[in-house]
């Protein structure tokens, strides 16, 4: 290791962005905020990694779910029998 270094020449580099995220700014409630952060201690992880995957989980819920799909209500249960058993 040198004791000097000439960074006379040296160029400032591209900051590089991490891939596949995006820098935003959101307003949580701070129970909500202090339920996350006391998760992510006990796990040993951080707080926005879990809002993360909280979300993820979310959005994969919704998009389990088809755009057709509607809560069986009585009158459709009483509908789909009536067509099975020809009442």
């Amino acid at each position: 290791m040198r004791n000097e270094y000439d960074f006379s020449k040296g160029k400032r580099g591209a900051v590089i962005a991490a891939s596949r995220k995006t820098r935003i700014t959101i307003m949580l409630d701070d129970d909500v905020i202090a339920f996350f952060r006391a998760k992510a201690e006990a796990q040993g992880t951080g707080y926005q990694t879990l809002i993360n995957g909280a979300l993820r989980d979310a959005m994969r819920s919704s998009q389990d779910r088809k755009a057709g799909d509607k809560p069986l209500t009585v009158a459709t249960l009483r509908k789909v029998l009536r067509e099975e058993f020809n009442l």
